[in-house]
Order: C-alpha cells, then structure tokens, then sequence
C-alpha cells in the first residue's frame, strides 16, 4: 500500500499547486488550458488504444463492458460521490460548477491504464512499488494542471485511487496468474478508448459520453483472452 499512498499523495500536491494557480489565471485562459489539456488527453488515448493486437477483443469488451456499466450506473454513482464532496466543502469550492467533472475525469484518467494495473500487482505480489511511485509523479504533474482547470474536484480522485488501488494490491496474489501479457496489452487497449472519451468530454464536443459505464470493460479481456484461445483450440 506504500506505493498507493505515495501516488495519493503526489495527486494531492500537484492538485494543491494547480489551485495556487488557478486563483490568478483569467477564465478565458482556463477555458482554453481545458481545451488544451482535451487535445492532449485525445493523443494519450489514441496512442495507446492503435496498440491493441486485438481489435475483435477491443470492440467486444468495450460493448459488452459498457451494458454492464449501464446496468450498474457506474458514471451516475461517480457523479453522486462528486455531488457529496462538493455539498460538504461548499465553503471550499465556492460552488464550483464543474467540480463533479474535475473528480470523475481526473478519476477515470489515473485510474484507467496498465500502469495502475501492473504496478498494484506488482506491490502485492513483489512488494516493488516503483511501478505506482513513477505513475505518482506522472498523475501528480498532470494533476496541477488538471486542477487548474477543472478546480478542487482533481484532488478528491486521490481518495478513488486509493479505493482502487489499493483493492487491486490486496488482489494481487489472486489476480496475477490470470495477468498474461495478451490481457494487458488489451486491457490497456480497452482503456485508452475510454480515455480518448475523457478527451472529448473536455474538449465539449457534442454529447456528453457516459465514460465511466465504460469502466468494466477494461477487465474484460481477463474473460475474452483464455475465452477465444479455448474457442480456438477446439
């Protein structure tokens, strides 16, 4: 859990600088930092999605991972847990009209990703926490400007990726066999789409996509990858 709690942390203290700047930057420049960071989001996304070597896997977990999530109402419960920081730091965020989006986009983007993944097994089952130490200091820089754009709300997905996290560490020593290099190369896949969705999402183009429904297809290659290759062997 050390390698957790260094990423949380890091998140919170980029987080707390992005805020520092966020009170002397003008809106129009935040509006277009929002953009900006949209753009960049989209790229990060797009890069690691053209990585699949599956693209059936791709198109089959991400359909049926975004049923499940709709049944589960995975983004309306995000939306809660946003709605509930924000009623109770009201004093804080001077009612930050986008603090739920800033706590569900920066949520998904640092929890959605192989580096999440593999660094939490890696702490459960190895106890090598360098995977999530570096992945700290890539959320913690992302999240200054993250923040100072979006505001206070960036700063509550430390809590969502300590939750997260954290299972998949205490997880670890179950979930590791089944972590062959197919299913995370295709779990990766899976979530760059939904990042490519956070992207759009930022950049306001169009309807809003419900991206955190899409959240449990990122496990479904788990199923599909032995799934297929048993298929295939009959």
């Amino acid at each position: 859990m050390i390698g957790t709690a260094v990423n949380m942390l890091l998140i919170l203290i980029g987080s707390a600088i992005g805020l520092v700047f966020r009170r002397k930057i003008k809106q129009s420049i935040l509006d277009g930092l929002m953009a900006a960071l949209g753009l960049a989001v989209l790229v990060i996304g797009i890069s690691g999605a053209i990585r699949t070597e599956d693209m059936l896997c791709l198109i089959i977990c991400l359909a049926l991972g975004t049923v499940i999530g709709e049944c589960l109402k995975i983004e309306k419960q995000l939306d809660r847990a946003g709605n509930v920081f924000q009623r109770k730091l009201e004093r804080l965020t001077g009612n930050e009209s986008n603090f739920t989006e800033g706590f569900v986009s920066a949520t998904l983007l640092f929890c959605v990703g192989s580096m999440a993944v593999m660094g939490s097994l890696e702490a459960g089952v190895n106890n090598d926490y360098s995977i999530l130490i570096s992945k700290g200091i890539i959320d913690g820089a992302t999240s200054v400007a993250f923040s100072a754009a979006m505001g206070i709300g960036v700063a509550f997905s430390a809590i969502s990726v300590g939750i997260y996290q954290g299972s998949l560490t205490l997880l670890a020593s179950w979930a590791a066999p089944y972590l062959t290099p197919e299913s995370i190369t295709e779990m990766s896949a899976v979530g760059s789409v939904i990042i490519i969705g956070i992207g759009f999402n930022m950049i306001d183009i169009g309807k809003k996509l419900r991206v955190g429904n899409m959240l449990p297809a990122v496990f479904l290659p788990l199923i599909y990858i032995p799934l297929a290759e048993w298929i295939t062997n009959m």
